[in-house]
């Protein structure tokens, strides 16, 4: 089991378990592990619950980071205990919060409160009046550098010309946080920088150095299945400055929310679950009992990625931000093949971001692999970048039943028939886009199926 101990105040002598790991919250000090960028909080304080998630999703996220899954039995499923500060330890919903993270993560999460002796942003000087009257929003939306995000946002600046939205980003490094300053401009140009706000979160484990306490180990786990409980508590915190009834918005197409495994080999959390409905169902349940009302509302879960595109609001300005927008699940790969990087073209989220531009006439991009003619990705069986085309091809053209949307998990009560249908018609979209643009290989593979 990987032990790890977060701590606020680093006045006392840890106590550690002979193979735990110390990370101390030390925000803009050099002795931290967890790394972090104060200037998120310039000008504004969350409340003091919501600031405590903050720092818990910080925590899973750098242990998410820490535990490398290859030292696990099965070679994923990890066991990993958390120790961490909180301000009311006895009524912190434990079991609540390990079950959303199990779910999300697919580990074995044992989460251990302790009581709080030194508030996380204490070390901070305090905003002044000014600074936190020009802070408040209407609403809080996560702002990844995505196609999906930018749609939402664009829709929410568009939905009342008074409304003020604030954007939340994480980063730590990458291509799509790349992205996310520059659409910010293009917004504010578009909108006015009196109604849309950006706070780009910086969170990391700190690379090792003299000042601290306890080095974290030299490992960094790729897969980060639990970023997003990082990415939403960072949105709650700065929404909670607002009021408590500030609502953050999660804005995900529902097909790719459901992530339905195309495969029995993508069964589990093989498949992310970052917007799955259980996943919300769970974390709203936990959040709730920790003091964190603020309502999370994902308002696409029911609209394929295309259905999104034709609904959008101002589809002008979606139309030309569209390709500055990464929807990629590794925007670099094409680096060492000396492509241009962005949107590789072959993984899953990539397949679907064309079924749905080809579904609105957008379909004009240029990727680094085009998966409707580039015949090593489905020819080539070893080849492992014609992998999810190949698992696109066995799940969207055979007849499944309706009992497959639940393989990753159970739905809320009543929604059932709702989310069938988002499931069949993104698999109808992908469908759509292959038989009309697929050449070569592909082409015939796609006329014996249909």
């Amino acid at each position: 089991m990987s032990e790890y101990l977060v701590r606020t105040d680093r006045s006392g002598r840890p106590r550690l378990a002979t193979d735990a790991i110390l990370l101390d919250w030390a925000p803009g000090h050099p002795a931290a592990n967890i790394e972090l960028g104060t200037d998120f909080f310039t000008g504004w304080r969350p409340s003091r619950s919501a600031m405590f998630a903050l720092v818990l999703g910080a925590a899973v996220y750098c242990t998410d980071k820490l535990s490398a899954r290859a030292d696990a039995p099965d070679a994923w499923t990890r066991d990993i205990s958390l120790r961490f500060p909180t301000d009311a330890p006895r009524q912190f919903p434990g079991a609540h919060f390990e079950d959303a993270l199990g779910f999300l993560s697919g580990d074995h999460w044992h989460l251990t409160p302790y009581k709080a002796t030194t508030h996380p942003l204490a070390s901070l000087p305090a905003p002044s009046a000014k600074q936190a009257s020009v802070t408040k929003v209407d609403a809080v939306s996560l702002f990844s550098g995505g196609l999906d995000s930018l749609c939402g946002v664009i829709d929410l600046l568009e939905s009342d010309d008074n409304i003020k939205v604030g954007l939340v980003a994480h980063y730590d490094g990458g291509k799509a946080t790349s992205k996310q300053t520059p659409l910010f401009k293009k917004l504010t140009e578009r909108y006015g920088g009196d109604r849309v706000l950006l706070r780009r979160l910086w969170l990391r484990p700190a690379p090792p150095n003299r000042h601290q306490t306890a080095q974290t180990p030299d490992i960094r786990e790729n897969t980060t299945r639990a970023r997003s409980v990082l990415f939403i508590t960072a949105a709650l915190a700065f929404a909670s400055h607002s009021g408590p009834d500030t609502p953050v918005y999660v804005p995900e197409n529902g097909y790719i929310g459901l992530n339905v495994p195309l495969t029995r080999a993508r069964t589990g959390s093989a498949s992310t679950r970052t917007t799955h409905p259980h996943f919300f169902e769970l974390l709203r349940k936990a959040l709730d009992r920790a003091g964190v009302t603020n309502p999370i509302i994902n308002p696409y879960r029911l609209s394929t990625k295309g259905e999104m595109l034709q609904a959008s609001r101002n589809p002008a300005l979606l139309m030309q931000l569209t390709p500055e927008t990464i929807s990629c699940s590794h925007p670099e790969a094409a680096r060492m093949q000396e492509r241009k990087q962005g949107n590789c073209g072959y993984c899953f989220p990539c397949l679907i971001r064309r079924s749905a531009l080809a579904a609105v006439g957008w379909d004009n991009e240029t990727f680094a692999w085009d998966a409707l003619w580039d015949e090593r990705l489905i020819e080539v069986t070893r080849e492992k970048r014609g992998a999810d085309l190949r698992a696109v091809l066995s799940g969207v053209f055979w007849d499944r039943p309706d009992a497959d949307v639940l393989r990753n998990a159970p739905l809320p009560r009543g929604t059932h028939r709702d989310y069938i249908s988002v499931w069949r018609r993104g698999n109808a979209e992908i469908r759509q886009w292959l038989e009309d643009g697929a050449v070569g290989s592909l082409r015939s593979i796609v006329r014996r199926l249909r």
